[in-house]
């Protein structure tokens, strides 16, 4: 039987919306979401744009609050960030002032990973995303492919439990796409993670997944 990795019950999301001279308005932007997703599975979540994709993710990241429900990684409630989870966005979000190999290797610090370990993690990752001979380089020289490559590696780098990628490839143009595409399915069968990937593309959502969750308009639940 598959294990399950992580559980979301009845998950709720309401902004609060300040406009102006004392006065609150509300937007439901999840409501009632339920899903579980196994152990080494790759699932997408599509839905029309402004649905709330994004949203859903970075509570999972624990980056954004929850106003309801329960959220449960490996058995454990998650409540806020924490490196069990790895997050990969649309945007480059690289240090700039930090090398490729220095940017991959900040996970590796952070949990305290021993030093002597470091370089062997860092060429692994490095040989995975085909940038081995980048690793001295600054992320200003790279293209965006390229600066996308060094996200995944340093988000898989410190082994989390889980990879949420919040449309990644979705500023690239079509050949870097599925180019990338392809790479990630690649290490998916390496590395055997849990991945949920956000993407507005059906053909992307197809070629990569185990299996698509499609969610509903705003407010946004799971229609299938």
């Amino acid at each position: 039987m598959p294990q399950t990795k992580l559980i979301v019950r009845n998950l709720k999301k309401i902004f609060q919306i300040d406009e102006g001279f004392g006065r609150y308005s509300s937007i439901t932007a999840i409501q009632d979401v339920n899903l579980a997703i196994n152990d080494g599975e790759l699932v997408t979540l599509i839905g029309p744009s402004g649905c709330g994709k994004s949203t859903l993710l970075m509570i999972l990241a624990g980056l954004s609050d929850k106003s309801s429900g329960e959220v449960v990684l490996d058995g454990r409630p998650v409540n806020g960030p924490g490196l069990d989870r790895g997050v990969v966005f649309q945007e480059f979000a690289l240090f700039p002032w930090l090398t490729v190999r220095n940017n991959i290797c900040f996970g590796l610090k952070m949990k305290g990973i021993p030093r002597a370990d470091h370089d062997a993690i860092i060429r692994r990752y490095l040989k995975m995303v085909k940038l081995e001979e980048f690793g001295d380089i600054f992320p200003h020289r790279l293209s965006g492919g390229m600066k996308q490559r060094v996200g995944i590696a340093r988000a898989l780098a410190y082994s989390p439990e889980l990879l949420l990628m919040d449309e990644p490839f979705g500023a690239l143009d079509a050949q870097t796409r599925a180019s990338l595409q392809r790479m990630l399915v690649d290490i998916w069968a390496e590395t055997k993670k849990t991945i949920l990937f956000v993407t507005h593309s059906v053909r992307e959502a197809v070629f990569l997944s185990d299996r698509i969750i499609v969610l509903s308009r705003r407010p946004s639940t799971v229609r299938k």
